[in-house]
């Protein structure tokens, strides 16, 4: 498919419904929310999209992909952007992995417009910035091929099966896929994002989802997240880091937190 001229994105469920933003992990693309869209969508109005370089979305729309030329706080404000051209200013949010550390951000930059945030399998720090930036290099060397192998171990909490469903396939393929170039320039996003110290500045109800067998973000992560959010609930999942496996208990939870929001006391 073509790239679009602003991040790709699919709109789903009622025109007049309560806005739900879902943003995607590194690698990924919007099929990463496929299981929880039908129920989602029938209470919300649904706005998945991809990252730049990544499933229909243009690396090009990035300033400067470059090495070191991308941060977490330009990739939210290109999903604010998004937002502003289907008209609406509040909006919910919640997001796997990188996905969820760009709602954070949107949480601390626009907090009047952040009615609810929802962080998956997430982190305030992904670790030191090595690692991300010497994956960035190998990326930008050799494409994301040479990650393959390794992403069903990273991704899922049953590698061999779940990488063998047609969801998983899919998630692959959309690894495979992704632009050299967008996809080094997330990484380079990842090694410079720290939020630890902001974290009580985040005034959004905040739900913190962590996998039991995430390894990307193992538990810890979570709880970080939990305890430096004002009033966050945590949940802990039996799921790998793209919580694919409890699709339902995912749904159910992000609903329930939501409606707590949306109509309070019920």
């Amino acid at each position: 498919m073509p790239p679009s001229p602003t991040l790709h994105h699919r709109l789903s469920g009622p025109a007049d419904a309560p806005l739900l933003v879902l943003g995607p992990s590194l690698g990924t693309s919007m099929a990463v929310w496929e299981q929880q869209l039908p129920a989602l969508a029938r209470d919300f109005r649904v706005l998945r999209f991809d990252l730049p370089g990544h499933g229909g979305s243009a690396t090009g729309l990035l300033s400067s992909p470059q090495p070191g030329g991308t941060t977490v706080t330009e990739l939210a404000e290109l999903v604010l952007g998004l937002i502003d051209t289907v008209g609406r200013h509040r909006f919910h949010y919640a997001g796997v992995s990188l996905g969820g550390a760009i709602g954070a951000q949107l949480a601390l930059g626009h907090p009047g417009r952040v009615g609810s945030l929802a962080l998956v399998c997430s982190s305030a720090h992904f670790g030191p910035p090595e690692p991300w930036r010497e994956r960035a290099a190998l990326v930008r060397r050799e494409g994301t091929g040479p990650l393959l192998a390794t992403a069903p171990g990273r991704w899922f909490a049953d590698p061999e099966t779940t990488a063998a469903t047609p969801l998983g396939e899919m998630l692959l393929r959309n690894l495979a896929d992704a632009d050299p170039a967008g996809y080094a320039a997330c990484c380079d996003a990842l090694a410079d994002y720290d939020l630890r110290s902001a974290l009580p500045r985040i005034s959004a109800p905040a739900l913190v989802i962590g996998g039991s067998h995430d390894v990307a973000t193992p538990p810890h992560h979570a709880r970080e997240l939990a305890a430096g959010i004002p009033r966050a609930t945590m949940k802990i999942l039996g799921t790998g880091h793209l919580a694919v496996e409890e699709p339902r208990a995912v749904e159910a939870l992000l609903g329930a937190h939501i409606a707590q929001v949306e109509r309070p006391g019920r």
